[in-house]
């Protein structure tokens, strides 16, 4: 299959929590576009589905490739159940990241992030590559580490401004101690920068080459980001996904004043539209997003000078996604009558962007599953720094109970109206749910874009008797004839 000079024409979205999983990188890859997979809290999907037994195998299979010693053989003691463990059994904690994490789950958190890549990038030579979020910042340094031990090929990060990710990368191709700037609200300049720090030498093996440094992709949503971190060399990226306010997921929030449609729903303008052909000026390679996952807007993309296209949507709710089939087929169903209602909520994602959640019954998007859930912040991915009074440094989350978010810092308890746990409800939309307390499953949040063009155009492909479609088929309808061809 012809890829573009500039890399890949395709590039495959890196999704929720273990929705873009390894399953769906691999199949992506294969085709030689860019699979990617979802770097968001593997430390917590590892230790799950080591829980649930692995019953394929996989994520023992790739752990005995992890290449420092005895780690490996710590994590399965902490968290292999044979056979998996009952299903009203909960779910074993992982510990939750600080400014200094423990080295077990530093440990973890390497091993995760380097299971996942080895097993993207195992049986063929395709491209493959891992999505981080800035806002989730703690476990950066080690989850890239991991990744880069298994090879991988491109490291993608948005939700926040990725500046910092060039030289870390690059001090980790060293095997050089990096640091990630931390921002600690509430913090002066007369506490200091605060930064998470790691140092790869503590985990090198003797006679082992450092691992390749990885290109590096700033998700970006507007061309002033993009023309800021591209002017110095210390922030440049190797290329852009631009990604529209259509995306599902976290999206930028609108670039004119805050302002509300009849529905609630933040309204964005043409100020955030991002025209391609001011993107081509920046000079560097760029794949568009956001209502581009159709043929057409492939076309439309390059022919304004584009690399390609992200595409999310449709490979969300393919065969190999990692998306509970439950949740895949009632989105389906919708999606081929044409009435998937999805909502750009302000007030859902703890970490203050916007954040696409289709509304399901049954789902934390249901207002009554929603106040009958106990509020709890228990995996802490979204947790952020604050300055406490003696000076230290606190973690607090507005998805956390009122009570206790007011106690941490003077938190407003304005900031927890309507927010929703995602770390839980996304775990849940992956079959990772939690299991509590009388007999209570932590309901799931699922996401989506707004365009479902080619999902509905992908169902009506389908032969009779099948369900869904394969990574490989969004690939060939994407690509037309060419992408056909055997």
């Amino acid at each position: 299959m012809t890829k573009s000079a500039l890399g890949p024409r395709i590039i495959q979205g890196g999704m929720g929590v273990a929705i873009s999983g390894w399953p769906l990188a691999r199949a992506v890859s294969r085709t030689g576009q860019l699979g990617v997979v979802s770097g968001t809290a593997l430390e917590v999907v590892c230790a799950r589905r080591l829980q649930q037994g692995d019953l394929g195998g996989d994520v023992r299979r790739a752990l005995a490739h992890f290449p420092v010693p005895g780690v490996a053989e710590r994590i399965l003691r902490t968290y292999y159940v044979a056979g998996g463990k009952a299903p009203t059994a909960p779910f074993r904690p992982v510990l939750r990241f600080s400014l200094q994490p423990s080295r077990a789950l530093a440990e973890l958190t390497i091993a995760a992030n380097f299971v996942e890549v080895f097993l993207a990038k195992e049986g063929h030579d395709g491209p493959v590559g891992i999505n981080y979020l800035r806002k989730i910042e703690l476990p950066i340094p080690f989850a890239c580490y991991g990744a880069m031990l298994a090879g991988v090929d491109h490291v993608l990060m948005g939700a926040g401004n990725p500046a910092d990710l060039p030289a870390l990368l690059d001090g980790l191709a060293r095997h050089q101690p990096v640091e990630l700037p931390v921002k600690v609200q509430g913090a002066t300049s007369a506490d200091g920068e605060h930064a998470v720090r790691f140092d790869p030498r503590a985990y090198a093996v003797p006679g082992r080459q450092p691992p390749r440094r990885p290109r590096f992709d700033a998700i970006v949503a507007s061309v002033d980001l993009a023309e800021a971190l591209a002017a110095n060399p210390v922030t440049r990226p190797d290329g852009f996904i631009v990604e529209g306010f259509e995306a599902g997921g976290h999206n930028a929030p609108p670039r004119g004043p805050r302002r509300l449609d009849g529905s609630g729903q933040l309204v964005y303008d043409d100020r955030d539209v991002v025209d391609p052909r001011l993107m081509a000026g920046v000079g560097l390679p760029f794949w568009m997003a956001g209502s581009y996952g159709t043929p057409a807007g492939l076309a439309r993309a390059m022919d304004a000078g584009a690399a390609g296209v992200q595409v999310g949507t449709a490979f969300a709710y393919c065969e190999e996604s990692g998306m509970a089939p439950a949740w895949k087929r009632r989105v389906l169903g919708l999606a081929a009558r044409g009435e998937v209602p999805v909502r750009t909520d302000d007030r859902a994602s703890p970490t203050g962007f916007p954040f696409k959640v289709v509304q399901l019954p049954g789902t934390l998007a249901d207002e009554e599953v929603y106040a009958a859930r106990e509020r709890l912040c228990d995996l802490g991915v979204l947790r952020t720094p604050y300055r406490k009074a003696d000076g230290t440094v606190g973690y607090r989350c507005p998805a956390e109970p009122e009570a206790m978010y007011q106690s941490h810092g003077a938190g407003r308890v304005a900031n927890t109206v309507g927010r929703r746990c995602l770390c839980n409800g996304l775990m849940a939309a992956a079959g990772l749910a939690q299991r509590r307390a009388h007999d209570y499953t932590e309901p799931a949040v699922i996401t989506a874009g707004t365009d479902f063009t080619g999902v509905r155009d992908l169902l009506r492909r389908l032969p009779a008797g099948r369900e869904t479609y394969r990574a490989a088929e969004v690939v060939a309808y994407l690509l037309g004839p060419e992408g056909e061809q055997p």
